[in-house]
């Protein structure tokens, strides 16, 4: 299985590579992993962008999943190929950017969306599984129990 998830919601600035989860941004990424957990998803490897926002993303949303946050630069934004990067490491969570992540989504499933900032598409063997917004996330994560 092969988890996309887009960085939340950043603070404008430069430089670009720097700029920190928002408010909101940090209680998308919290909601994700929230979410992730009460959905019961098994997760072995996070692989984020370096961008701070993205890197941001990914330690919150891993944290209630107790999952380390390994350092990507191939997710930094560009188009990236999503089997070399995946091969052999299990279920992964992937943390970047868009256009990249929309156009990765569209590659391997052949749906065309667009990835919301905070948003999660869950992709297993060429079938998008899940597409979920970050409102979506937030309902699953105030769950008070597991709904998976």
């Amino acid at each position: 299985m092969i988890w996309l998830l887009r960085h939340a919601e950043a603070a404008d600035g430069f430089p670009d590579d720097e700029r920190p989860l928002n408010e909101r941004g940090i209680r998308q990424a919290e909601a994700v992993g929230h979410a992730l957990s009460a959905l019961g998803t098994n997760i072995d490897v996070c692989l984020s962008s370096p961008k701070l926002r993205a890197l941001q993303t990914a330690q919150r949303a891993c944290e209630p999943l107790g999952i380390e946050v390994a350092i990507e630069p191939r997710l930094a934004g560009e188009p990236f190929d999503v089997q070399a990067l995946t091969a052999g490491r299990g279920d992964v969570l992937l943390v970047g950017h868009d256009p990249s992540f929309s156009l990765t989504l569209h590659d391997l499933t052949g749906v065309q969306a667009r990835m919301r900032k905070g948003g999660l598409a869950g992709i297993a063997k060429g079938e998008l599984v899940a597409l979920l917004r970050p409102g979506d996330l937030s309902a699953i994560a105030m769950s008070d129990e597991r709904v998976a």
